[in-house]
């Protein structure tokens, strides 16, 4: 941490001179930026802030009106402090009136009792600053190397964490837009500690985007973007304000993190990669359609003149882990898929293109001629995944798109069959197969639930309720979302809480002015059922935090 005028008062060169504090005491600790003699009246025109100023007097103003101004002038622009050393120009005291607006500028100001060598004390705090910044230098240095292997790397978020715990002795989070936890790593702290009512503490602190100190709570937090597109927070538990290269370490390891969600590593066979380099060309238009079909050809599905469809394969709930152990989980799904494909005798191309939609599962572009059905195809192929050893074969969803005609529109079947896989998580009903039929509000909901745009409407419609039933220890939320589930029957909605029917009046009442809102408008409760159901998927079908 940086000198501050506390520690250079308590240097044994300034401890032998009597030192005295007249003014600014509860300012002893501003840091001290470089330590300045100066026997002119007009030194505040050579500072820049942060200067601890030694002087003996000699050349200051002889009025009172001058001394003020002096003062005026080394407060204005940020000094750590002032020492005059008695003796020469003042005698044993200070004039009262520079002791006096001194205090009412709250500028520290010390006098010495007795004479003393001031290049004892410029070359002790010179040199511990310059070995402060020496040392400020190598950590930033550090910083830099070990963040660029991680970024080499392709590191995931919770290895990136751990290092910032590792060099800051800090508690480190990673959350989405709405508050949920990515990733951490507690530091000296338990996960019980740490999470403890996460969503409430972290709604509760409000940074400008960018970096920022939060001294309320401890927290130093900053956005974690991509592309433009902000969709997180990185927080580190501080227990004062830490100094800049912890801002640095925290905004390097923000900028690894988005980064390395950009980066997708792929450890397949030549061939699996072959097809997987077809797939990904058809849903991101990179390739001529005459071209793909000439490069499908030559890995043995014809895809020109057929029906074609996209399917997903995913697993419904996905096993814990990170690194080797997810790309082997990868492969034992992509190893099942390409079996169930042959068993079927299905011509596809089947390859692991579902992370560029944001998925973890497999992608398929299915072929069929005039006389195939898609339905007995999906169905043929659901069954045969099970029959292909899969262990998990009951937890396996099976997505698909609309059937199209020309290569030009498969890239929209296939971005449909993301969409209902991502979809199938609020589906409660198990099928063999799911199409985009059996999508309702809530997994449409839920396909848009990492959509920053959602996250902000959430945000707008609720935040204002959220926030005072944070600060007031209320539930106004639930109350608001059992009245409309209810039908705005406002009997069952005051059941529903146990409530007594003019307590429910005043608390809807309450709500109306919190929000803003008039509850008898029906587009504005449609708005606010949208955002209580989004709110409730997204706190479901969130994703699970890594510690």
């Amino acid at each position: 941490m940086p000198m501050t005028v506390r520690d250079v008062l308590e240097l044994p060169a300034l401890q032998q001179a009597g030192p005295r504090v007249l003014a600014g005491r509860d300012r002893l600790d501003a840091p001290v930026r470089w330590v300045h003699v100066a026997e002119i009246p007009e030194i505040a025109d050579l500072l820049r802030g942060g200067e601890l100023v030694l002087t003996t007097g000699i050349g200051l103003p002889p009025d009172d009106d001058g001394l003020r101004r002096w003062i005026d002038g080394l407060a204005a622009v940020g000094v750590a402090g002032v020492v005059v050393e008695l003796g020469r120009r003042f005698g044993g005291t200070l004039p009262a009136g520079l002791v006096e607006h001194a205090r009412s500028r709250n500028l520290p100001l010390i006098a010495l009792r007795r004479e003393m060598r001031f290049v004892a004390v410029t070359e002790v705090v010179h040199s511990v600053i310059v070995e402060e910044q020496t040392a400020d230098l190598l950590a930033k240095d550090e910083i830099h190397r070990i963040f660029t292997e991680l970024s080499v790397e392709g590191a995931e978020p919770r290895q990136v964490l751990r290092e910032v715990t590792r060099l800051s002795r800090r508690p480190a989070v990673l959350e989405n837009l709405a508050h949920q936890v990515l990733a951490y790593e507690t530091g000296p702290l338990t996960a019980e500690e740490l999470l403890d009512r996460w969503e409430t503490r972290s709604r509760a602190v409000e940074v400008p985007s960018g970096t920022g100190y939060e001294p309320r709570s401890g927290w130093l937090v900053t956005s974690v973007e991509a592309r433009g597109n902000r969709w997180g927070r990185l927080v580190l538990l501080c227990d004062q304000e830490p100094p800049p290269r912890t801002r640095v370490l925290l905004e390097r390891a923000a900028s690894t993190i988005a980064l390395n969600q950009l980066v997708a590593r792929d450890s397949s066979s030549v061939e699996r990669q072959a097809r997987s380099s077809l797939l990904l060309s058809i849903v991101t238009h990179s390739a001529p359609t005459r071209d793909v079909a000439l490069r499908a050809r030559g890995l043995g599905v014809v895809l020109d003149q057929r029906r074609l469809f996209g399917v997903v394969v995913r697993r419904r709930r996905p096993a814990p882990g990170t690194g080797g152990e997810a790309n082997a989980r990868r492969r034992e799904l992509l190893d099942a898929v390409e079996t169930a494909v042959r068993e079927c005798g299905l011509a596809a191309l089947a390859g692991d293109v579902d992370e560029a939609a944001g998925g973890t599962g497999v992608t398929l572009l299915v072929a069929l001629d005039e006389t195939g059905s898609d339905e007995a195809a999906l169905g043929g192929l659901s069954a045969a995944l099970t029959r292909a050893g899969h262990r998990a074969g009951s937890d396996v969803v099976v997505a698909a798109g609309s059937v199209v005609r020309t290569l030009d529109l498969a890239r929209r079947s296939l971005a449909e069959a993301a969409q209902v896989a991502d979809a199938t998580v609020h589906t409660a009903e198990p099928r063999p197969f799911y199409r985009l039929h059996d999508v309702r509000l809530r997994g449409l909901l839920y396909l848009l639930r990492d959509d920053v745009r959602l996250q902000t409407f959430v945000e707008r419609e609720l935040g204002p309720l959220l926030s005072y039933d944070q600060r007031h220890g209320t539930n106004h939320v639930a109350l608001l979302e059992a009245y409309l589930v209810e039908g705005r029957n406002k009997r069952r909605a005051a059941d529903a809480m146990s409530l007594s029917r003019s307590a429910l009046y005043q608390r809807l009442e309450l709500i109306e002015r919190v929000l803003g809102v008039d509850l008898d408008s029906s587009e504005r409760r449609l708005s606010l059922h949208v955002a209580l159901t989004a709110r409730d998927v997204m706190r479901a079908g969130g994703p699970e935090p890594t510690g």
